[in-house]
């Protein structure tokens, strides 16, 4: 009887710390980089009237994903096309805990494509993502500004990266998001070379800072050799370890290439993916890195552990037709999932590239689904979120309607879900017994 009490005790105990286990969600694709939760009782159902935890009116608008960490989240917005400002906002109940105005800046449309940036209609300022460690939170607007500030809204440091390095010719509005290593803060940059009009090319460049107090700690010069708008790209480093040894891998200006954080140095390299302007990330998934070529080129698969130049031998398969434009592919349990801008999803074999299913889903798509308990969530941009089972046939579970506009992508903590519209970040979750 007393081994059978202890046993139930700590099977309760074990219930317990299972069923409270909260993940954060601290940077634009989650923990891992990679849009995946390993949280647990996530809601399926919602409407404007029902399974709203709270809504919180945010300042219109902008397109950057939250970032939480323990009860805080924090969103920036860019308030009539003139404030650049970052939130925090309570993960309980809603409730703005303060406001902090980072800089300012304009989100010119109507510029010549060459020589200055020409702002895309759907994005403006405040489309990188911010990202915390639960000490300090940095934030990096499309004007160049990045800054850091402590968990109670006081300013750490701020510089602008056009004023250190140069004014950006990315052609459509600057969007990368940055990410944490360590102490360090790292923020890429890829952007017309101009090398045709230009004697002197301008660069893209890979940029460390200290966290602390935003010491230049390393930069590393990114010239690929592409031309044109080839060499723009809104894709954010994913960060990873992978045989031994720490990663990170960027792509665009029609390249795929790995890093070391600690230093810059690039680690492998593979060129020649051409296709033009890049906004899919690339994800990691089992022994690969998944990729597209930009302009909705072939998707591929490279495997891990390159050396120097890689050739063709590095890619373990390639598919082409109905590639994402926009949207980032996911990896759960040997399977690669993708949606196409306007809306259909497929889902390959992930060692070999054979298609499993294709579907259509309604609606258009700029935000990365979200994987959680064996489910994808797909949310198009006019709020309409379709979930359905992450297996190897297609299965629809249900689709769930808000009112807002939804460029980010939806995330994941504490058991809830958390959309960013471009009025309202809502809070999904069950109602507590």
């Amino acid at each position: 009887m007393k081994i059978r009490f202890i046993l139930c005790a700590v099977l309760l105990v074990f219930a317990c710390v299972t069923n409270t286990f909260a993940e954060n969600w601290p940077q634009w694709r989650g923990p891992r980089g990679d849009n995946t939760s390993k949280e647990r009782n996530l809601p399926i159902v919602w409407s404007e009237t029902r399974g709203l935890l709270w809504k919180c009116p945010l300042p219109e608008y902008g397109c950057s994903t939250p970032a939480i960490w323990g009860d805080a989240i924090f969103v920036t917005a860019h308030v009539g096309d003139k404030k650049l400002i970052l939130q925090r906002i309570d993960k309980g109940n809603g409730e703005v805990v303060w406001t902090r105005e980072v800089g300012e800046g304009s989100t010119p449309r109507d510029l010549p494509k060459r020589g200055g940036m020409k702002f895309h209609r759907l994005h403006n300022l405040a489309t990188p993502s911010p990202v915390t460690n639960g000490d300090v939170v940095v934030v990096h607007f499309g004007n160049g500004d990045l800054a850091a500030y402590d968990l109670d809204g006081n300013k750490k440091w701020k510089r602008n990266l056009q004023d250190d390095y140069g004014a950006y010719s990315i052609w459509w509005g600057h969007g990368n998001s940055p990410v944490l290593f360590g102490n360090t803060v790292i923020s890429v940059c890829m952007q017309d070379s101009m090398a045709d009009l230009k004697e002197q090319p301008v660069e893209s460049y890979i940029v460390a800072h200290d966290v602390e107090f935003g010491r230049t700690r390393w930069k590393t010069s990114r010239m690929t050799g592409a031309d044109a708008e080839e060499c723009d790209s809104y894709t954010t480093p994913l960060i990873f370890d992978a045989q031994g040894r720490t990663e990170m891998v960027i792509m665009g200006g029609n390249q795929l290439d790995s890093y070391d954080p600690a230093s810059g140095k690039q680690l492998w390299y593979l060129p020649n993916l051409v296709g033009g302007r890049t906004v899919t990330g690339p994800t990691l998934g089992g022994d690969y890195i998944f990729c597209t070529h930009g302009m909705r080129g072939p998707l591929l698969a490279v495997r891990l552990g390159g050396h120097g130049k890689l050739d063709y031998k590095s890619v373990a398969w390639k598919v082409r037709g109905g590639t994402p434009d926009s949207v980032s592919p996911v990896y759960w349990r040997e399977m690669l999932y993708i949606v196409s801008d306007d809306g259909i999803a497929r889902c390959y074999k992930a060692d070999s590239g054979n298609i499993l299913w294709k579907a259509r889903l309604p609606g258009n798509y700029k935000a990365t689904p979200l994987v959680a308990e064996g489910r994808l969530f797909f949310l198009n941009t006019t709020g309409l979120c379709t979930i359905i089972s992450a297996t190897s046939r297609f299965d629809k579970l249900v689709e769930n309607q808000l009112d807002d506009t939804t460029i980010a992508s939806p995330i994941a903590s504490d058991g809830r879900i958390f959309i960013r519209g471009h009025k309202t970040l809502y809070c999904i979750g069950k109602k507590p017994l």
